[in-house]
């Protein structure tokens, strides 16, 4: 194989994964521009040991490593976030871009450059369609929507405080997903609950709000709406 040879399939290789990252990009995700014309070169790169060295291996056993090693990367890019998981779309983009480059790597322009051009699409072309599945449980009877609650006392009422949150969350409709505290200054402490609300809607928290603002030991109680991406 030729220099200008192997020079053009990792050309095409960057080419194509920062075709698929500059979508990312755009979207301002985790994995853009340069992490998926990263991911298609060193594909890119393992193919082309395969092909030059003849003890190298097999060039399907270097693929296989290949998917391996790119699942625990596109790991990485998964967030948690309460009930939520987020980068999985950014996770499978990866994985996509690393077949892109196995293909430049092995001289398939072709291939590889219907394959960026197809996961370009998917992420494009198909987001208002998931927009408009998703729409189907905009029912407000029935949407399920996350609040921040956030109660302010003093450091000696914080056990106190943290069961009065508890109770005002149970007793207003609400579904309880995680509870912490902060340290503030001046001995004081902010509670803060993330809770879940179907079919319950801003009404009925603010009511719930004004009922804990009364109880002894909070001095301040705030509430806001968590808005999540419906895709990544």
């Amino acid at each position: 194989m030729t220099w200008w040879e192997i020079g053009l399939r990792l050309l095409c290789a960057a080419s194509f994964g920062a075709l698929v990252g500059l979508e990312r990009q755009w979207r301002a995700r985790t994995a853009g521009l340069r992490t998926n014309a990263l991911v298609c070169v060193g594909a890119a790169l393992f193919e082309l040991f395969s092909v030059l060295t003849p003890d190298g291996g097999s060039t399907t056993r270097i693929a296989s490593y290949i998917v391996s090693g790119v699942g625990f990367l596109g790991a990485g890019v998964i967030i948690r976030d309460g009930g939520n998981l987020r980068g999985i779309n950014t996770a499978a983009t990866i994985w996509g871009t690393a077949g892109v480059g196995l293909m430049c790597g092995g001289g398939h322009y072709g291939v590889a450059a219907a394959g960026a051009v197809v996961i370009v699409i998917a992420n494009v072309g198909l987001r208002p369609l998931g927009r408009l599945v998703d729409g189907r449980t905009a029912d407000p009877a029935v949407a399920e929507t996350d609040y921040d609650l956030r109660a302010v006392c003093r450091d000696a009422d914080e056990a106190h405080v943290r069961a009065l949150v508890v109770s005002s969350v149970a007793d207003g409709g609400f579904q309880l997903r995680a509870l912490s505290s902060t340290d503030l200054a001046q001995d004081r402490v902010e509670v803060t609950a993330r809770v879940l609300g179907r079919g319950v809607g801003g009404g009925k928290l603010e009511r719930a709000v004004s009922a804990l603002s009364l109880r002894p030991g909070v001095s301040s109680v705030s509430w806001r709406l968590v808005t999540h991406p419906t895709e990544d």
